[in-house]
């Protein structure tokens, strides 16, 4: 599985499945960026990352972390 950045829910699973005690709302968008690029599977640029697509991926990682404790 190739991911990229639009992947929001691919790469929110996967960030919630390495760090699952982590609350995502304490990464700071610089240490996800760098942690989107090193999960297995992330080919895309990081050049292409930004705010939006950051927080998207924030948001949804938060929806999984959150259903997770439910």
């Amino acid at each position: 599985m190739s991911l990229k950045w639009t992947d929001t829910e691919d790469i929110a699973i996967l960030l919630h499945e390495k760090w699952p005690d982590v609350d995502p709302l304490t990464v700071r968008f610089t240490e996800l960026r760098q942690w989107v690029c090193e999960l297995e599977g992330f080919a895309d640029d990081v050049k292409l990352s930004n705010e939006a697509k950051l927080e998207a991926i924030q948001m949804a990682w938060l929806e999984e972390y959150n259903a997770a404790r439910e």
